[in-house]
């Protein structure tokens, strides 16, 4: 009889009290048998800590004393569960409900699998449950990150466990000697793109990511007319850049994502169709100055 893998589930909560509740009740409805539940809270002031507290007082609650962004501080979280001594550590979002037999269906996809160093569920809208969010990451040819059959119906064309090139970081698992070997997440990127660096870091260490679509989830953040803010725009551009550098991107892609790039901004400057992209234009072009002068982590936005 093969023992059960010890996991820690790792939550991000600020300010989302409901959300974070509902995560947490729906790990718990897993009843996984070596499961440790650990909450990050960022200097939340909804009450969220007391709640939790109050709700599930076995459950570990620690203070970040900065926001680092999703990098930063779920890395504040992996140290601490790293020196638990777990077999996986999964980072979540506090807004994803997942399945009552979702770590049961993951681990038994990994069990015999000890070449597999990333593991994750298929991710669904929550507000529309049979349409796909993202069934694991792939790229363009133009080097751009994709989620596979997004916005797409459950038919079940995903049948069986399959490996990608990425997992999707509302819920992704990673084995803790696949992180001793590669390390946490690069804390550059603050937000966007830093859980496919990693994925592609840890495979590069010899490690395949797995997406079992038995194991479900249900994903609030990105809804099917989801429309990026300048924000996502900002760090979207600047962090697809840093990762061409950190990974020897192809000069054929770098000049293909130049063009890119410089056609949409020509674009959302000259045609009147675009007008209110203007914000997203600047965006854009900030997260290109940024790359080209190393300006990481969180977006600085000068106020007039």
């Amino acid at each position: 009889m093969q023992r059960t893998p010890k996991i820690i589930s790792i939550i991000l909560n600020t300010n989302r009290k409901i959300d974070t509740l509902a995560c947490i009740q729906s790990i718990e409805d897993n009843h996984y048998p070596d499961m440790q539940i650990l909450v990050l809270d960022n200097a939340s002031t909804d009450g969220s800590v007391e709640e939790i507290n109050s709700k599930f007082p076995h459950i570990t609650i620690l203070q970040l004393k900065e926001n680092k962004g999703y990098a930063g501080n779920n890395n504040f979280g992996l140290e601490y569960a790293i020196k638990q001594n777990p077999d996986w550590i999964f980072v979540l979002n506090e807004d994803i409900i997942l399945a009552k037999d979702a770590f049961e269906q993951m681990m038994l996809a990994v069990q015999d699998r000890s070449d597999i160093g990333i593991v994750g569920p298929l991710v669904y809208h929550f507000d529309d449950p049979e349409i796909i969010q993202s069934a694991g990451g792939t790229f363009t040819k133009g080097g751009d990150s994709l989620h596979l059959g997004q916005n797409i119906k459950d038919i079940g064309q995903y049948q069986n466990p399959y490996e990608v090139a990425w997992i999707s970081g509302c819920a992704i698992g990673i084995r803790a000697q696949a992180i001793n070997e590669a390390g946490l997440i690069d804390e550059r990127f603050f937000y966007y793109w830093e859980e496919t660096d990693w994925c592609f870091r840890i495979k590069e260490k010899g490690w395949k990511a797995l997406i079992v679509p038995q194991a479900r989830i249900w994903h609030k953040g990105v809804q099917k007319n989801y429309l990026p803010s300048p924000n996502v725009t900002y760090y979207a551009t600047r962090n697809r850049l840093l990762f061409y550098k950190k990974h020897k991107t192809p000069i054929t892609i770098w000049f293909s994502t130049i063009w890119e790039f410089a056609k949409t901004i020509l674009s959302w400057t000259f045609n009147s169709k675009w007008k209110s992209k203007i914000e997203h234009r600047d965006a854009k072009v900030q997260g290109i100055k940024d790359f080209l002068f190393q300006k990481w982590g969180q977006r600085r936005i000068k106020v007039n």
